[in-house]
């Protein structure tokens, strides 16, 4: 594993050991708070974290959530949105794909 992947790994674990909490922790990029609360089970507040933001990671987040939903035609505005293909994977992968791309910044 590169010194890249390993902080992507070690950001992602900690990351994902929030979720023990009541709330997102402090300071959290409206990005990843959504992923967070949908990690939690709760896509309305995860929606509303992605629509906070105006930048192509909450477009992202917000694509994925939409996807998540089933709505796809909405999902892929999203993605055109963030820049990105639209993903066909498994929903967890890219909930984990995302939050790691974020984390590693």
């Amino acid at each position: 594993m590169s010194g890249a992947e390993a902080a992507r790994a070690a950001g992602l674990a900690a990351f994902r050991a929030s979720l023990a909490g009541d709330a997102p922790p402090e300071g959290l990029p409206a990005p990843l708070a959504a992923l967070w609360w949908d990690a939690k089970g709760d896509w309305t507040r995860a929606h509303e974290a992605a629509q906070a933001g105006g930048d192509a990671d909450s477009a992202w987040v917000h694509a994925y959530l939409h996807r998540k939903e089933g709505d796809l035609a909405n999902a892929r505005y999203w993605y055109a949105r963030a820049g990105r293909s639209a993903a066909s994977g498994a929903l967890d992968d890219e909930w984990a794909a995302i939050a790691a791309a974020m984390l590693s910044r």
